[in-house]
């Protein structure tokens, strides 16, 4: 069987990647199809397919600014004809879903999100002065043409596959269509339950705007409690700008050195909105709590102690993004620190293992490709 894989690009690795490593391991022959490739910055799971890019690898500055050429990428994923393969098998957060194929394929898509930034998360990019004054100006005249792309290629795969429920409540909301949901994966045997606790809070994540980081650095001043932040984007320089005598931005770390910033954390501080989240998970496979907004993928994941059935708990929840909110949810958390057992929280995500995730995703990718070949066999037989 003639396979591609689909990702939007292949610049670092996040939660995507891991996504997509996983259907490269069930796919080891297949061909990979994405906007731009940044070499040595994936893992050899993936580098080591044949992978095939767009022009957009080859614009000025791309690979350092390829957000900026959001307005082409529609153009560019549409530059691929996959109509050769009999199985599509694409990884989007962005235009990945919008490739082309026959309809003798079977296109299935793993959907982490409906572009955020072009919906709900729209005033978290371009709002407040947080996007350069080019992107201002232009954003409000690409909008429509970008949100009509999106519902138009999001009927294009033959099924969808959600992240999470609250990416499948998106996806119904945008896209009027019902995707089956298996949530994404964590490699919970990289990680180890521990005690140990040096006493500082962590955020790990990508530094744009609406991971909303700023409103952790913001409560950790107040409070002049240590915090760490692991990770780089976009807004690494303003957040440097605001952060205080205890707060240290510390860019991104090999997953070995991450690992052990988990295990020496007290806790997690999760302050974004996300379609699911890994880092909690990561965090809790450590043995970690995590204070966390209580919207989106989140509530899938984590039992917040404000549960009154929550035998085992597993983090606290604040429902407000502001420094303020933060700060009640950190001193809620130091009262009840003691009702926390790291065992019982690397328990709770063990059913989001890697190996769990990768059975699903191989059961259902051969339901379907039998029911599509019925499908298919009944309307030649026609």
């Amino acid at each position: 069987m003639k396979v591609a894989l689909v990702h939007d690009w292949l610049t670092g690795m996040r939660g995507g990647e891991r996504c997509l490593e996983v259907f490269c391991e069930l796919f080891p022959d297949a061909d990979l199809y994405t906007l731009l490739h940044v070499k040595g910055s994936v893992s050899a799971a993936i580098e080591k397919h044949s992978i095939k890019t767009s022009f957009i690898q080859n614009l000025p500055y791309s690979h350092l600014y390829y957000r900026y050429y959001l307005p082409l990428f529609p153009k560019a994923i549409e530059t691929f004809d996959l109509s050769e393969y009999e199985l599509v098998l694409s990884s989007s957060h962005c235009v990945a879903k919008g490739v082309k194929t026959s309809p003798q394929t079977l296109h299935i898509s793993y959907i982490h999100t409906a572009m955020r930034y072009i919906w709900d998360q729209y005033h978290h990019y371009f709002g407040n002065g947080r996007s350069d004054p080019l992107a201002k100006l232009t954003m409000p005249f690409l909008l429509p043409y970008l949100r009509r792309w999106d519902v138009k290629t999001g009927q294009l795969p033959t099924y969808l596959i959600a992240s999470s429920n609250h990416v499948a409540q998106r996806i119904q909301n945008y896209y009027n269509r019902e995707p089956v949901v298996i949530h994404p994966p964590v490699d919970v045997s990289f990680f180890k339950p521990s005690n140990k606790d040096e006493g500082y809070y962590l955020v790990v994540s990508a530094l744009s705007p609406y991971k909303r980081v700023d409103l952790a650095i913001k409560a950790f001043n107040q409070l002049k409690w240590p915090l760490k932040i692991i990770g780089s984007g976009p807004e690494e320089r303003r957040l440097k700008q605001i952060a205080g005598p205890t707060v240290e931005l510390l860019g991104w770390m090999t997953d070995t050195d991450l690992r052990e910033a988990y295990v020496a954390c007290r806790a997690i501080v999760f302050p974004g909105e996300e379609d699911f989240g890994i880092v909690p998970l990561e965090a809790m496979a450590c043995g970690k709590p995590v204070i966390a907004y209580g919207s989106g993928g989140v509530i899938e994941s984590v039992i917040p102690v404000q549960n009154i059935n929550a035998n085992t708990p597993t983090g606290v929840f604040f429902y407000q993004q502001t420094p303020e909110a933060i700060i009640e949810a950190l001193k809620y958390f130091e009262s009840r620190f003691a009702l926390f057992d790291s065992c019982q929280i690397r328990e709770h995500v063990e059913p989001f293992d890697r190996q769990y995730f990768k059975q699903k995703i191989y059961q259902y990718i051969e339901l379907k490709l039998r029911e599509f070949k019925g499908i298919s066999n009944a309307q030649e037989a026609c």
